[in-house]
């Protein structure tokens, strides 16, 4: 999502309630992580935490993806 066009994700954002949902668990997603980076040590349990939120995370940016492949095609000219 870093290397797509801002302006265009932001309208996506506006326009697709799918879209702006899973953006805002990303930015969730990413903070929680972020968290469990600055930690030392994880305990087992946080380690099996820290592992289902990376599965979640991706599972949202590949949907994400393919919502924003989907908005590119239906504003290509035929």
């Amino acid at each position: 999502m870093k290397d797509e066009d801002p302006i265009l994700i932001e309208q996506l954002r506006r326009e697709n309630e799918e879209f702006n949902r899973l953006w805002r668990e990303h930015q969730a997603y990413e903070e929680q992580l972020e968290a469990f980076n600055k930690l030392r040590y994880l305990t087992s349990e946080q380690e099996i935490e820290k592992k289902r939120i990376q599965k979640l995370k991706l599972l949202g940016k590949d949907r994400m993806a393919a919502i924003l492949r989907q908005y590119k095609a239906s504003r290509q000219p035929t």
